[in-house]
């Protein structure tokens, strides 16, 4: 294992994150607390010092699981948690950005991870209610007074995050280190705004929903009924099944799996990537793990990434319509494309 620098921060993290959310089994995609120890050890052994979780996931025993496993090792570890999502039903303040959601759920992941402070805490969503002020008030009220760290943004429109870290900035609060994510190579609608952004800002991005909700590892080729997230959220079709294909065919060239090639074409992605694997299982993360071995040459990143790829959209098209053959003589490194900046 590898370690990459937070964005612009000076926190060193490996270059996996494992994601808890499978820890617990309340909602009926996790494992126990054995299963769990026994994933959170395997990470650890590996070299990983950066695990992630939520306030939300299997209804805050993730974050137990958490706070038991890392007694002895808690200086060791980049502890990642959030917070937004509701866990008190029907309170209307118990969800969202505002500063009251945010005290009162600092406080409850930090006595269920039984810890005096947090690495890294995310914003969960965008909220839409919370002005940005409070929001950016509120954490950095965090990391003043110690409870946290770093602060990081998830599942957010680009234009917010720009927005908040420069409101930050210009007074002296924290800003976004970390920018969490839907990416993979079946959905790179980021590579349109948020990537460049986190770029421009440097801000680490740490994806979810890696390997295509399952997609990726080609198991809806051989069988399109099978069971699955991929299945059930009707995101499968010939795009889909297209591109898993051709990951099966440079992983078979390579004589690994293909969910080892879906993660080891996000490392080599147009920003500061930082992948959330996440497993049930310790064979399922030593797959995941096998990623880091992958080498892909460049003729196998141009397949995969034109069968992959994606319109840039409106403006990005026209601008580069209009540009034509004038930039071919500029070598411009701020110019963006789907590939990274050129």
């Amino acid at each position: 294992m590898k370690y990459k620098l937070l964005g612009k921060s000076g926190l060193k993290v490996s270059e996996l994150a494992l994601g808890a959310m499978t820890f617990g089994t309340e909602t009926g995609i996790g494992v126990d607390r054995e299963e769990a120890r026994t994933v959170y050890e395997t990470f650890r052994e590996a070299g990983g010092n950066f695990v992630d979780t939520a306030n939300v996931y299997n209804r805050g025993t993730s974050e137990l699981f958490l706070g038991d496993f890392l007694k002895g090792d808690r200086e060791r570890v980049v502890v990642a948690t959030k917070y937004t999502g509701a866990m008190r039903g029907r309170d209307v303040n118990a969800s969202g950005n505002s500063r009251k959601n945010m005290m009162d759920s600092v406080h409850a992941s930090l006595k269920r991870l039984d810890t005096d402070y947090i690495d890294l805490y995310w914003a969960h969503a965008w909220d839409a209610s919370t002005p940005t002020e409070e929001l950016m008030r509120g954490l950095d009220d965090l990391v003043t007074q110690g409870k946290v760290l770093y602060v990081g943004i998830s599942d957010t429109p680009a234009w917010v995050v720009s927005r908040a870290n420069m409101l930050a900035e210009l007074r002296g609060w924290s800003q976004f280190v970390g920018l969490q994510i839907r990416y993979s190579l079946i959905d790179r609608s980021v590579e349109r705004e948020l990537l460049p952004m986190s770029r421009a800002l440097d801000i680490a991005v740490t994806p979810w929903g890696i390997v295509g909700s399952g997609i990726l590892s080609g198991k809806y080729n051989i069988n399109p009924e099978a069971e699955g997230r991929a299945a059930m959220r009707g995101r499968i079709d010939d795009r889909a099944l297209g591109i898993a294909a051709e990951v099966v065919a440079v992983a078979d060239e390579l004589g690994v799996t293909a969910t080892q090639v879906a993660i080891a074409w996000l490392l080599r992605g147009p920003a500061n990537i930082i992948p959330l694997v996440g497993a049930r299982t310790v064979a399922q993360l030593e797959e995941n793990l096998g990623c880091l071995s992958v080498e892909l040459d460049e003729p196998q990143m141009e397949r995969l990434n034109a069968i992959s790829s994606i319109s840039p959209g409106f403006p990005h098209d026209m601008l580069s319509a209009q540009a034509g053959g004038r930039d071919q003589k500029i070598s411009n490194h701020r110019r963006w494309t789907s590939g990274g900046y050129l």
